[in-house]
């Protein structure tokens, strides 16, 4: 499943309220380490089983990125439950994002 594009009006009900854990990747269209990181992530959320994945152009939604404290992207947040569960800046590698959501 295609990552889903979160916003102020959505993020609530695609990430807070979700069901399963959920990765927000939060980027921006100039960012360089962003677009080395963006193919590791849509195959990620191309292979979700069990978690879904969101993303947050923070150029765009400067009011959530600032409510979610995103000083640096990329900037992988791991939800559950609702609440953040971890944290990542900058590239990392498809396990090592995958353990984030253990």
């Amino acid at each position: 499943m295609a990552a889903i594009e979160v916003n102020l009006d959505n993020f609530e009900q695609e990430v807070k309220q979700a069901d399963v854990p959920v990765l927000v990747d939060c980027w921006a269209p100039w960012c360089g380490p962003c677009k080395m990181l963006s193919p590791v992530v849509d195959a990620i959320s191309e292979e979700a089983d069990g978690f879904k994945v969101c993303k947050i152009n923070v150029d765009d939604e400067d009011i959530l990125a600032e409510r979610l404290e995103v000083a640096s992207i990329p900037t992988l947040l791991v939800f559950k439950n609702g609440e953040e569960a971890g944290r990542s800046v900058g590239v990392k590698g498809k396990d090592e994002i995958l353990e984030m959501l253990k």
